[in-house]
This record gives structure tokens, C-alpha cells and sequence, in this order.
């Protein structure tokens, strides 16, 4: 399926043109999200090999990526070659139309290549230009390579992350590059916000690091009055019970959070002990935060000699917070997904048919859309430079002929 078959962009941002200069996560995840609410995204790529992403994954059903029909969908991929003056003449003419640019190179990158935001900006004062990095555009750390484990490494997420006897673990995504896109999106709407009073656009700086700290609640400012140092804990919160994984017959594992006095109340009913209501140790959010242990403890013994199902089923009568730990099997399954469409099935050119979560979150009016999975490299090459920039088939075939597309 080409996007030519695909639904017409109609989301909230379907009057925008964005131009996606990144690889990996970062950058391309906020393309992504834009994507999905309308906008169209117009993603520059190496002729030669393209987004790294295509080749990512675990596997490689029939030789592709699953990840790249995710992170790559509703985009439009043209190929050009930004090392060449050539390719950055036509990127350059490409943004001139572009309402957003977006670009997550290692800082001067686009200097190099002549494409400074205030040399485009001067050709285009509306233009909003989104900058992911590591370390942001200024500082002594700006020049250093940043991936998205370094920045939740100095955004603090990994030293609070995992096993209190064991290594900084991570979350198993790659969250450090998923927030800094999130950050970079948020810029982005607040700049076209911001555009319609001024009528110029401005500079987005995402650094990784700090949109992993921007997460991070109170743990400086804690630091700051006490001198706490916040550390791995697990699968609990210190002092916040019982909020936990607790055991199931048959080796499954049941999510209860109980922590609040009235669904601690709850739970003790469901559990036939209304006796832990009153008892001194557990009676108020602060005792159960001081008794933590010996309370998952007891909820442990209890939840160990019942089955996952049934436990569900019990506590949701009584109106107490729980889950199962859910997996991608889970997931296809569960009737709540299904009724909000969470997932979505599309048709692909290789694998016949895709599956993926939709767009979030859902908008009353204008609500998001996946219209098409990743698309081909350069596969809208063509399209782009003829519909956009006007040249003709034949000067796209003489660029193409060069190498520059």
C-alpha cells in the first residue's frame, strides 16, 4: 500500500509541512507524532542507505524491519544527499516551504551543511526548527555523541531504575529518546501557537538529558530540602503501599495498587481481612508506608494460592486498582483495546498486513490517524521535487543520475 491509497491527511496539524532531517528515534518519533495528526512529513533520507531504523529490530521478517513501518509511517521518504551542495541547494528550497524542520544531528551539523536556522530563517521567518540532541545546542557538553541511554543516565532515570541490589537497569525502550521527542513536539505546538501573534517562528533545543530530568518529580528538589537521595527500589515506590507485582498461582504475576485509605479498605475486605482496616500498622497511608514489607508480604501469601483470572475478577468487584503484567499477546486481545482501537492492522507491501498502536491521544474533532506504514526509501523523491519544488522529470533524473537523490 502506497499513500496514494491512504486516507487524506484531516487531523488538527493537516495544514503543515514538515521536513524531518534525523535518524534513529529521536527526531523521527516527533516526525512521527506529527504525522499522525496531519501534518505532512516530508522525510529526507541518504539515497544509499537510508534511515538506519529500516534495519533495525530483534528480527528481520523477510528482511525488513518491523520497527521501520512504525517510526517511518505517514511520512513521505525522499532521497537526497545533504553532503553535497546540490542536495543542500534542495533541502534548502524544500524548508523555504516548510512550516517546521526537524533534525537531531550532533550540534553544527546543520551549520556545516549551510543550513543554520538563521540563514533559513531568512528566507522563511515563519520556520520553526526542532534541534534533538544529546546534550542541547550550547553548553560544554554539546559536542559530546548522546544517545538515549546517556541522557536517562544523566537525567538521573537509570541510577533510580531496577533492583536495589544490582546494577541500573533499563526501562527495555528507548525512553530517553521517546521523551525528548514528546519535549520537542510540545515545543513545536507551542511555537506555531506563539507564531500566530508574532508571525515568525523560533529555535526548539530538546536535549535528552533534560527531558528525561523533566520527568524526574520531586528528586532534586527533595535532595535539595533533606538531603535524600533517591534509590533503586524495585517494583515498589518507598512508603507508597501496597502499590506492587504480587505472585499468582501457576507462575503469573498480579498488579495491585491498594494504597489509598479507602481501597486499602477494599482490598482488605477482598482479601477476608477486614482485621487489616484497624490494625496500627497498616490502618493509614503513613503506617502501611512504614510497614511495606510485612503488608506485601501478607498480600503475597494471599494472592499466591489464587489464580490470575479469578483475582481479576474479585478485585475489580470490589472496585481495587489491578492488572495483569500485559505482553503483545495481551495487548491483541484485551477487550478495552479493541474498543478504543488501540491497535491498528494496515496493509503492507511486503508483510501483507502490519499491526501497530493508533495514534494517541485522542482528539474529539480532529482526531489522529495512521494512514500508511513506512514508506520505500525515496519513494516519494519523484513526487516531492516535482509537486513541491517544480523541477521536472528530467532534472530529477540528471540529479538522480549524480547521486544526489
Amino acid at each position: 500500500m502506497t499513500d496514494a491509497a491512504a486516507p487524506p491527511a484531516t487531523g488538527p496539524l493537516a495544514d503543515l509541512r514538515v521536513i524531518e532531517m534525523g535518524t534513529l528515534i529521536a527526531g523521527p518519533f516527533c516526525g512521527q507524532i506529527l504525522g499522525d495528526f496531519g501534518a505532512e512529513v516530508i522525510k529526507i533520507e541518504d539515497p544509499r542507505v537510508g534511515d538506519p531504523m529500516r534495519q533495525w529490530g530483534r528480527s528481520l521478517p523477510k528482511g525488513q524491519s518491523p520497527w521501520w513501518p512504525v517510526i517511518g509511517r505517514n511520512k513521505k521518504s525522499v532521497g537526497l544527499d545533504l553532503r553535497t551542495p546540490e542536495g543542500q541547494a534542495i533541502a534548502r528550497q524544500l524548508i523555504a516551504s516548510s512550516d517546521v524542520v526537524i533534525e537531531n544531528f550532533r550540534p553544527g551539523a546543520m551549520e556545516k551543511w549551510g543550513l543554520s536556522y538563521e540563514s533559513l530563517a531568512a528566507e522563511n521567518p515563519k520556520l520553526i526548527m526542532a534541534r534533538v540532541s544529546g546534550f542541547g545546542q550550547t553548553g560544554p557538553y554539546s559536542q559530546r555523541a548522546g544517545y538515549g541511554l546517556i541522557g536517562e543516565a544523566m537525567g538521573g532515570l537509570r541510577y533510580v531504575t531496577g533492583e536495589p541490589d544490582r546494577p541500573p537497569a533499563r526501562a527495555g525502550i528507548s525512553i530517553g529518546d521517546s521523551l525528548a521527542a514528546m519535549h520537542a513536539v510540545m515545543g513545536i505546538t507551542m511555537a506555531l501557537h506563539a507564531r500566530e501573534r508574532t508571525g515568525r517562528g523560533q529555535v526548539i533545543d530538546a536535549a535528552l538529558f533534560e527531558s528525561v530530568l523533566a520527568v524526574m518529580e520531586n528528586l532534586v528538589t527533595e535532595y535539595d530540602l533533606t538531603g535524600y537521595i533517591r534509590e533503586r527500589s524495585g517494583s515498589i515506590l518507598p512508603g507508597i503501599a501496597p502499590s506492587n507485582a504480587y505472585p499468582c498461582a501457576g507462575g503469573d504475576m498480579i498488579l495491585i495498587g491498594g494504597n489509598g485509605d479507602t481501597v486499602f479498605a477494599r482490598l482488605a475486605e477482598a482479601m477476608g481481612r477486614p482485621d487489616l482496616k484497624t490494625d496500627p500498622k497498616f490502618v493509614s497511608h503513613a503506617a502501611r508506608g512504614q510497614n511495606q514489607a510485612e503488608l506485601d508480604a501478607i498480600i503475597a501469601d494471599w494472592t499466591g494460592g489464587q489464580k490470575l483470572d479469578d483475582l481479576l475478577a474479585l478485585l475489580e468487584a470490589k472496585g481495587v486498582p489491578a492488572s495483569r503484567v500485559f505482553r503483545a499477546p495481551d495487548m491483541l486481545e484485551d477487550p478495552q483495546y479493541r474498543a478504543r482501537e488501540a491497535i491498528v492492522e494496515l496493509p503492507h507491501p511486503v508483510f501483507g498486513k502490519v499491526k501497530m498502536q493508533n495514534a494517541f491521544p485522542k482528539l474529539s474533532a480532529t482526531p489522529g490517524q495512521v494512514r500508511w506504514p513506512g514508506p520505500a526509501l525515496g519513494q516519494h523523491t519523484d513526487e516531492v521535487l516535482q509537486s513541491v519544488l517544480g523541477l521536472s522529470a528530467e532534472r530529477v533524473a540528471e540529479l538522480r543520475e549524480k547521486g544526489v537523490v
